[in-house]
């Protein structure tokens, strides 16, 4: 149960992983203002927009290779999370609750993001319906399922 669990967990994070890439390649000036923010404060002697001029191309480009990268590896660790769960639903119940927070982790690291009441309110409850979910996923059905042989 533990396997199915941490591949459905690391697959959540994946996701949010790409997501965050896709919005860093496609994004508008999302990549071009980190790599200034980094520059400036890394050499304090030198304007970082000089550099970032050029950079951001192939900052984004390495980003949307990221994101195939990551949809890759996430697909492979959610095929042995259903392999590994006792339930489909287990799997990707686990996998959408990762899903959710890493990307509000990431909003928040990333793009400084900040969540109102309304939003932790919307995923309080969703988290709570996946954890009904994943609780009466995880009840054993009876082996026939009331079907009766010819």
């Amino acid at each position: 149960m533990f396997p199915g669990s941490f591949c459905a967990l690391v697959a959540g994070v994946l996701s949010a992983a790409a997501s965050l890439s896709a919005k860093l390649s496609l994004g508008s000036d999302y990549v071009r203002e980190l790599c200034e923010s980094w520059l400036s404060s890394w050499s304090q002697t030198h304007d970082g927009s000089m550099y970032c001029e050029w950079l951001h191309v192939p900052l984004r480009l390495l980003c949307g290779g990221l994101l195939f990268v990551c949809n890759a590896v996430m697909w492979t660790f959610f095929s042995k999370a259903l392999r590994h769960c006792s339930s489909s639903a287990r799997a990707t119940v686990t996998t959408t609750a990762a899903n959710f927070i890493s990307t509000a982790v990431l909003g928040r690291l990333i793009f400084g993001e900040a969540h109102g009441a309304l939003w932790w309110t919307g995923i309080f409850l969703t988290l709570c319906g996946l954890l009904m979910l994943h609780r009466f996923a995880s009840q054993t059905l009876p082996q026939d399922g009331g079907r009766k042989d010819k």
